[in-house]
Formats: structure tokens, sequence, C-alpha cells
């Protein structure tokens, strides 16, 4: 352990030379409990930082273990090998400052603790003030806050370091921190720490994708700087980390208002650092030039902790190059080419980090089946462009046939098996789209005829109950013995191949539970359960139609976007449809965000939505016919919301009960509020009948 806890050598570098130094933040791609990879991955990072020339580096949230350990974090062994960890990693800090986030244990108590690292020997921690505990973050079931201004000291293998709420005096620079969720609350560590002086905030963070995000961190790092007149360092987590959460990225570097330095989002390297010249001389003048800025002189000098350092090089002050963004960034249409970049990246890590050789998928020709494996294919074209050809197989060496792979459509191939399943109710139109659509992909294809096997299993139930079964009596029984003929070969050829079968349900069969357990829910990923079915139409369509930036158009979409989505298990001449089974899918999203999003009760969400200017597309009776369906089938359908394969986290309307919607399997089905809705209705029919 080194340094001091003194203002002397602080005040006497305000006026010292250093007034521009090099500063970055770095996105990693960390597993959890990865020991030996993520420590490979943070030095990769310190040795790009040191080729940079950055003295002052930020390395994302938890980054030594990995943020996604969920309950492992309890065990002792965890915050033990991650301290061997850090103590392996410190000779590769030489020459440079870095911020390690690891879990402490203090006092019994464990915290989410960032470590700062200088010149190879460890400075002291600081701990996260504000837990996230909100959505999908568990935080506080892990550990423990840390108070605003408590500072303490932490004696770690016989050596004794700060632990707190300090700030650090790097050479007349001084250094704070906030820690990810500490940057989203409104009473931010950053105002109290720019009230102490501070130069430099750090912001090590595991901040998971959802639509819109990025422009909000964006938002906080640009305008605490600002507010705060400091330099900012906000490094972020990339890629799908430990299974339902894709990380994006974005690094950010910021300083007295203006942007300095953009990382890049949603990419498919393992590691990517950027670095900025920062001027502490601008900011320490903006501070000094503005009438609002109240120092807090109170506080004294005993917060700080002195840390003799050189920085490395002088760095000649440099008008910054404009931040790149995506060119997928800020419209309307962006949404369609995050939602095709996440769930692709999401794909890519999570095969790779399950050591699967492949996807298989049962492609029927429909929305959801055929947006699963256009990603698929996506995933391949994003790959290789970020990795180019060989390291994109590089990456996936573990999957046969992957070397011999000579072009996007070779690696489709070896990567995605589909099949159609046809019954006695499968059409010539699904067949058509799912064979056309597999052989534009590349993807390998196979039709298997089930019918045989349904006839069998209807036989042996018929002989159980004495009876032939029939679709007066026996519709829904009828129609899931389809669904659950599929599952056990499909199983069979993705356990033959070592692949990861896909399941097709989407956020709004889930929520009304309009599909068949063990049938096309089998699956060990679901890419598409945490979106809405009329986001998956239009997407397809803008598929069709558009493509992507820098993907054209797939044509041969039309032949999925003609149908109306139909399940295919009543005989054709039911003319069965999801929507006439269920509801249109655009009046389904929104019972369910206002029901499950905003928690409003049945009369609630009736009286909101007939409010709404196109309420008049639909009568009222049929609007409460639907909200009664909904709330209905909401609750006979938890138990298989609780069974459905992982899914990514999208947005903030999430229905998966193990991470962010939680409901009683058993419940007393809203009967109380659905008869409030019904005499509603009865009263509204009679004042219209008058």
């Amino acid at each position: 352990m080194f340094g001091d806890v003194s203002g002397g050598i602080f005040e006497q570098g305000v006026g010292g030379a250093v007034t521009v130094l090099v500063a970055g933040a770095a996105s990693l791609n960390q597993t959890p409990l990865d020991w030996l990879g993520n420590r490979d991955r943070i030095v990769s990072a310190l040795r790009l930082a040191r080729e940079q020339g950055i003295g002052l580096l930020c390395l994302p949230e938890l980054c030594i273990t990995g943020y996604g350990c969920e309950d492992a974090f309890y065990a002792e062994h965890v915050s033990e090998t991650a301290l061997d960890m850090l103590y392996e990693i410190l000779p590769e800090t030489r020459g440079l400052c870095v911020c390690l986030g690891l879990p402490l244990v203090h006092r019994n108590g464990l915290f989410n603790a960032a470590c700062l690292v200088v010149d190879g020997a460890i400075a002291g921690f600081v701990v996260k003030q504000n837990l996230a505990g909100d959505g999908l973050h568990y935080e506080p079931r892990w550990f423990k806050p840390w108070p605003a201004g408590l500072r303490t000291w932490v004696t770690i293998r016989g050596e004794r370091y700060p632990l707190g709420d300090w700030m650090f005096d790097l050479g007349g620079v001084l250094v704070g921190f906030e820690i990810c969720e500490d940057a989203w609350v409104a009473k931010r560590p950053g105002a109290e720490l720019a009230l102490r002086g501070v130069d430099v905030i750090v912001n090590p963070s595991a901040s998971h994708f959802a639509f819109g995000k990025a422009r909000i961190r964006e938002r906080f790092v640009v305008e605490g700087s600002r507010a705060f007149a400091v330099s900012y360092l906000y490094a972020n987590l990339m890629g799908c980390e430990s299974g339902r959460i894709v990380y994006d990225g974005g690094a950010l570097i910021a300083s007295g208002g203006e942007l300095l330095g953009l990382g890049r989002r949603l990419s498919y390297h393992d590691v990517h650092v950027i670095s900025a010249n920062v001027d502490i001389a601008k900011t320490r003048l903006q501070r000094r030039a503005s009438s609002s800025y109240r120092p807090a002189l109170q506080a004294g000098d005993e917060d700080v902790v002195v840390i003799p350092w050189q920085w490395p090089g002088a760095v000649a002050c440099q008008t910054p190059r404009a931040p790149v963004r995506e060119a997928w960034g800020s419209s309307e249409r962006a949404r369609h080419e995050a939602f095709a970049r996440v769930v692709a990246l999401g794909l890519f890590d999570y095969m790779r980090k399950s050591r699967s050789k492949g996807f298989v998928l049962s492609l029927s020709g429909g929305a959801d089946s055929s947006t699963c494996a256009l990603l698929v294919h996506l995933m391949v074209h994003f790959g290789t462009q970020d990795l180019g050809l060989d390291g994109f197989k590089a990456k996936l060496s573990h999957v046969t046939g992957i070397a011999e792979a000579l072009s996007l459509a070779d690696l489709t191939r070896c990567l995605l098996t589909c099949v159609y399943q046809s019954t006695a109710n499968s059409s010539s139109t699904t067949r058509e789209a799912a064979r056309e659509l597999a052989h534009a992909l590349g993807a390998r294809f196979s039709e298997w005829d089930i019918d045989t096997m349904v006839k069998a299993y209807t036989g042996l139930v018929g002989q159980t109950i004495g009876r032939a079964l029939d679709w007066q009596t026996d519709d829904l029984a009828l129609q899931n013995v389809q669904a659950r003929a599929r599952g056990p070969a499909v199983w069979m050829l993705a356990n033959v191949l070592g692949a990861l079968l896909l399941t097709t349900s989407n956020r709004s069969e889930a929520a009304v539970g309009y599909a068949t357990m063990d049938g096309d829910t089998c699956g060990g990923l679901s890419p598409i359960g945490g979106i809405d079915k009329a986001f998956v139409r239009e997407w397809l369509i803008g598929m069709e139609t558009e493509g992507l930036t820098g993907i054209p158009a797939f044509s041969v979409l039309a032949l999925v976007n003609r149908q109306a989505p139909t399940a295919e298990l009543r005989p054709a001449g039911q003319s069965q449809t999801d929507e006439a089974d269920l509801m249109p899918y655009d009046v389904l999203v929104q019972i369910e965000r206002a029901a499950i999003r905003d928690k409003a009760s049945p009369l609630a969400v009736y009286d909101m939505l007939l409010a709404h200017p196109e309420s008049a597309r639909h009568t009222p009776a049929q609007w409460g016919q639907w909200i009664t369906r909904f709330f209905r089938l909401w609750c006979q359908s938890q138990w298989k919301r609780e069974r459905f394969a992982p899914a990514f986290h999208l947005d903030d309307q999430n229905l998966d009960p193990k991470t962010w919607c939680r409901f009683p399997i058993l419940s007393g089905h809203y009967e109380l509020e659905l008869q409030a809705l019904a005499v509603r209705m009865a009263e509204q029919a009679a004042s219209s009948a008058h």
C-alpha cells in the first residue's frame, strides 16, 4: 500500500504542470466466474490503453468476477478468487491508473467495490452507494449499500487500504467515483464530489441494453460533466454476459459538457478501448467562473488519498474529433436496426459461451420462426463484418465444420439447421415459405411429416378413454398434440448435432399463454421472447421492403408476410388464425402495456383504452371482451411463463418472471375486478340503448 490521507500534495499540484491528461474507458465482454478469461480480457484492455498513451483507465463494474454471478456472489471462494485475480493483474498496471471492479467482503458484509490501482499497487477501494434493485436488477439481494460520506480502512492480506467514499489525488489530479446506479439516481454522488473539488469522475458500469437507453446514458454523462464541471469516464460491459441480458458497450468520455469519446456498441470483439485528451485546467476554470459553484469548504482534507504520481508523457491539447455514432442510432427505423443487432449478438455469445455447435429451428413458415431464422443469418453477417471471416471462425472454433466455411452462406449452413414439420393441417403456403426462406438464407433444411405420430398419440388416448377424439369435444387436446409431436425429433436432432434448439414464442403469446408447453415452447433459448408480436410483424415487413443499413431487403419474406398469423393446428376448413383465437395483436399489446407494465386494473384499462383517440375502431363491448379475455388468460398462464426458455431483455416491458415481472402462479384471477368491469360495460350498454 502507498499514499497518505492529506490534502497537502493536492494543493501543491493545483497550479502544477499537469493540465491535460489522456483518459480512457473500456468495454469488455466478460463471463461470470470465467476467472482466467476475464483476467486475460482485462489485461488486453490494459495493453491497448498503454498503446494509446492512456494514463487513467476506467473498466466496467465487477469486471473481475463478471456482473451476473447471481447467488454465487455469496460463496466465500468467489470473493477470495476475485482478490487472487486482482493481485495477478496488478503487475500489468505498471505505468497506469486503473479502476477494477470486484465484490469485497468487509465486516461480513459483501460490497460492490471499485479498486483503484496505480502503477501496479492498490491505492484503495470505493464502494457503490446506490444499488440497482428494480426491473431485472437484484443487487440488494447480494450487496450492502455504502453510506455516503463514510470512509474507513480494510486490511487485505496484511496490508491496510482506504475503503469507502474516498477521492484520490493522483499527482495533483483529484479523481472520484460514481458506480453505475450512482449516476442514475436523483441525489448523485457526483454532485457532492464536485463540491469537494474533484477533477475526474470515473464510472464503472454494467448497464444492459434497452431500446433508447444509450441516449439516456450519454445525456447523464455529458450533462454530469457540464453541471459538475469535471471530466467524466464511463465504462460498460458488452455482449451477452450471463444469458438473458445483453450489454451494448458504448463507453463514453466527456469533459465540461462536451462529448469527447464514444465507444462502439454491440461489437463482437471482446475488448474495446477509447481515449481522449481531457483538459483539467479548463474544467477548473469553468468552476471558478461559475457563480453557482459553492465548494464544500467545511469538508477539510481528510477525504483525499494522496498518491505521488507522474502522469505519463506530456500531452498537447488537441481539438477532439467529433465522436462517430452508428448509422442506425437515432431514427424510428433505429429500433428495427437495434433489435436485429442486439439479438444477433446475444445469439452469438449465447452459442459460443454455452459451447453449442450451432442452432436447430423448427421452421413453420410463419412470422415467429422466420424471424428467428433471419436473426441467425444476421448474426453471421454482423459477426463477420465486425471480426472478419477468419476472426468469426476463430471465436467459434468448437463448431464442427466451421473451419471449412469459405463464405457467409457456408457459415449459415454450418450454424443453422431448419426443419419443417407438417401434419394434415399444414398448408402448402407455409411449406413453401419455410423452404424458400431457408434456401435464401443458406440454412440446412429438411421436411418431416409427423402426421403418423400425431395419429398414434391420438389413437392411444382414444383407446384409454374408450372413444375416438373429435374436434367438437377435444379441440384443444387435438391442437396441442400436433405441437407436442414436433418436439421429440427436433430435440433429438439438436442433441445429435450438439446444437441449441431455438424456441419461437414471442412476448404476446407469453402474456396469454398462446403456446403449447413441450411443443412450440421446446428449446433452450427464445430469441424473440422479449418482444411483442405486433413488432415482429412490423420488423419482418421492414426487412422485406427496406432491409437494414448495409443489408439489402429480403424479398423472400413476402411469402411469410402475406399470411395471416396462424398456428395451423385446426383443419383447414376452420380457417384458424391467431387473432381470431385471441384478439388483434395491436390490441393485445395495448392491453398488456396498460395491465402489466402500468399495473392498471381491468376497469382502469377499459377506461384508458376507450379514452384513446383510436378506440372507435372497435365497440366498447368488444374492448371489454378482449380485456376480460386478456386478464383471464394472463392468470391461467403464469405457470407457462415460469417454464419458458430464457429470452433476451430488450425493453422495460419484459414478462420473464425470473428477471422482471413476478406474478403468483395461483391467484384469484381478478374475479372482483372483472365483475366491476362487467358492471361498467352493462351500464354503458344500457345508456347507449337509450
